[in-house]
C-alpha cells in the first residue's frame, strides 16, 4: 500500500525557510570572497580545515543516488545490495592511490581543474580535450540523476499529481540551487554539505531506531519476506552475483574518485595532513548512510511489496510517510530529513555544475579559445555556461522522468569515468608513461566498453559481461595499451620528467 507524506503548513515554512536558507549562504559565500579568480570560486582560495574537508567530501559521495537510488536498489535485489556499504571503504583506498601526490602537485603548480593536472603531465591538448569531454559527459550524467532525485523526491513528498510535483519539484528546487552556487561558488555548496551532513548523520541514524519501533525487528521482516514471491531477495548469492558484487566494489570505488568535484576538493584541502584525516573518517561514512538505506530497502520488501520499475526509487519516501503518521517525533523527524536530503541533493548537483563550469570556462575556452582571457572573465563566463548547461538538464529530467531508473544512470557513466584510471593514478607515480599510448589506451577502453554495453552480445546480460561491469574490461585493454605503449616508446628515448 502506497502512501505520501502529508505535510501541515508548519511544516512547509520550515522546509521552505530551510532550502530559502541556502541563498543566505551563497551570499554569505560571496561576501567572504577574497577576489574574483577561478581558485578563488572554485577552490575557496587558501582552502578549507577537516571538518568542511571531510563533510563536503562525503556529501559529494553520497548523493540523490544513494538516498533514494540505493534504497530502490535494495528493494529489488535484496540482501545482496549490502556490498554498498564497501563502496566508500573502496573509494577512501582509491583515494590514497593518488590523492596526497595530487595534492603536493596542485599546491606547487596552482591547478584549478583535473585536467591541469593532465596539461601539466603530459603536455597533451588531445589527452587534455578528451579528457574534458570525458568529464563533462560523465558529470553532466551525474547531475542529471541528482536532478531527477530532486523530482522523485518532491513526488513523494507531495500529495498532488505525481507528474506535476516532480516537474515542480526539478525546476524550484534547481533554481534554488543555481542561484546560491552562481552567488557563492565552492564556499557556499561546502557550508551547506556542513550543514545537511550533520543532519543526514543524526537523522538518519534516528531513522534506523525509528524504523525498528515502527516495523519491529529485521529479523521479522526477513521472515516475511522468505514466506513471499520475494524469497530470492534474502537467499545467498550466486557465483553471478558475487561477481556482480565485486565489479561494484571497484568500479565505484576507481570511478567516484575521479569526479571532478571530488578532485577539485584534494585541491582544496588546506593541508595534507588534514586531507589523509577527513579521508580517514570517510571510512565510517556507510554506517549512517548506505547501511541505513539497505535497511530501509529490506523493510520496504516486507511491509511495501508490488512496487515495479522506476516506482522503486520511490520507496525511501514511501518508508518515511509511514514513519511520519506514527508519532509526533516521526513527523517532524521526516520534516526535517527531508528537508535535508532535499538540500544535500540540491549540493550534489551544484558541486557537479560547479566543476562543469570550471572546465568549459578555463580547460575549454581558458584555453582554446582567448588564451589571453581575464580571471574575472572566466569566473563570469564559468557562471553563464552554469544557467545555460542547467536549462537543458531541467527539460532532460523532465523528459526522462519515466525512462530512466537512477542506478543505471550511475552503471554507464562509470564505465566510462574509470577510463581515465591510468592517466591519474598511474601517471602519478609512473615517469614513463607517455601520452600518445595514454590516449589511445582511453579512446579505445571507452569504445570497447559502450561496445560490450551497447552492442548486444549474448554474453552480455543486464549490461554486465558475466557479471562485471563493461568498464572494467576496457579498463584492462586501456591499461595494457599504456603499460606496451609506453615501454616501447621508453626504449628509444629518454623518460620524460
Amino acid at each position: 500500500m502506497k502512501t505520501s507524506q502529508v505535510f501541515d503548513q508548519t511544516a512547509w515554512i520550515f522546509i521552505s525557510i530551510y532550502l530559502g536558507s541556502l541563498i543566505l549562504v551563497g551570499f554569505l559565500g560571496y561576501r567572504a570572497r577574497q577576489e574574483n579568480t577561478l581558485k578563488d570560486f572554485y577552490l575557496a582560495g587558501s582552502g578549507f580545515g577537516l571538518v568542511v574537508i571531510f563533510l563536503t567530501l562525503y556529501a559529494t559521495q553520497y548523493s540523490g543516488n544513494t538516498l533514494f537510488g540505493y534504497s530502490g536498489k535494495a528493494y529489488r535485489m535484496g540482501y545482496a545490495w549490502i556490498m554498498c556499504i564497501h563502496f566508500m571503504t573502496a573509494i577512501v583506498a582509491c583515494f590514497l592511490i593518488y590523492a596526497p601526490r595530487l595534492y603536493a602537485r596542485a599546491k606547487k603548480y596552482n591547478y584549478i581543474t583535473p585536467t591541469d593536472y593532465l596539461q601539466h603531465r603530459f603536455n597533451s591538448n588531445w589527452i587534455n580535450i578528451l579528457a574534458t569531454l570525458i568529464l563533462v559527459i560523465v558529470l553532466s550524467n551525474y547531475l542529471l540523476a541528482q536532478l531527477m532525485a530532486m523530482g522523485r523526491a518532491m513526488q513523494g513528498l507531495s500529495s498532488s499529481d505525481p507528474d506535476i510535483a516532480y516537474r515542480q519539484g526539478v525546476i524550484l528546487l534547481t533554481l534554488i540551487m543555481v542561484v546560491y552556487g552562481t552567488l557563492g561558488g565552492i564556499r557556499a555548496v561546502a557550508w551547506t554539505d556542513v550543514i545537511q551532513g550533520v543532519v543526514l548523520m543524526i537523522g538518519f541514524s534516528l531513522l534506523l531506531f525509528m524504523l525498528y519501533k515502527h516495523f519491529g525487528p529485521l529479523s521479522v521482516a526477513t521472515n516475511i519476506i522468505q514466506q513471499s514471491a520475494d524469497a530470492a531477495k534474502v537467499t545467498v548469492p550466486d557465483a553471478n552475483r558475487l561477481r556482480e558484487w565485486l565489479s561494484y566494489i571497484i568500479i565505484i570505488g576507481l570511478g567516484s574518485t575521479l569526479y571532478p568535484q571530488a578532485i577539485q576538493r584534494i585541491y582544496a584541502a588546506r593541508s595534507e595532513k588534514i586531507l589523509r584525516q577527513g579521508l580517514a573518517l570517510m571510512a565510517f561514512a556507510p554506517l549512517f548512510t548506505s547501511l541505513i538505506a539497505v535497511v530501509t530497502g529490506i523493510y520496504a520488501i516486507a511491509y511495501i511489496p508490488g512496487l515495479e520499475g522506476n516506482e522503486s526509487d520511490q520507496v525511501l519516501g514511501i518508508i518515511l510517510s509511514m514513519v511520519q503518521q506514527n508519532s509526533i517525533l516521526g513527523y517532524w523527524l521526516v520534516v526535517i530529513l527531508y528537508a535535508a536530503i532535499l538540500a544535500a541533493m540540491m549540493s550534489t548537483a551544484d558541486s557537479a555544475l560547479l566543476s562543469i563550469s570550471s572546465m568549459l570556462s578555463k580547460d575549454i575556452y581558458g584555453r582554446f579559445v582567448d588564451s589571453n582571457a581575464s580571471e574575472a572573465k572566466l569566473t563570469f563566463l564559468g557562471k553563464l555556461f552554469s544557467w545555460c548547461l542547467i536549462l537543458f538538464l531541467v527539460w532532460l529530467a523532465i523528459y526522462l522522468s519515466d525512462k530512466a531508473s537512477l542506478i543505471k544512470l550511475l552503471d554507464r557513466k562509470f564505465d566510462i569515468l574509470i577510463q581515465l584510471v591510468p592517466a591519474f593514478m598511474l601517471s602519478i607515480h609512473w615517469r614513463g608513461m607517455q601520452a600518445m599510448p595514454t590516449f589511445i589506451g582511453i579512446v579505445f577502453g571507452v569504445f570497447l566498453s559502450l561496445c560490450l554495453a551497447y552492442g548486444g552480445f549474448d554474453f552480455v546480460h543486464n549490461g554486465k559481461v558475466y557479471g562485471f561491469h563493461p568498464g572494467l574490461i576496457g579498463l584492462l585493454f586501456n591499461l595494457a595499451i599504456v603499460v606496451m605503449g609506453s615501454n616501447l616508446i621508453n626504449k628509444n628515448r629518454p623518460l620524460l620528467v
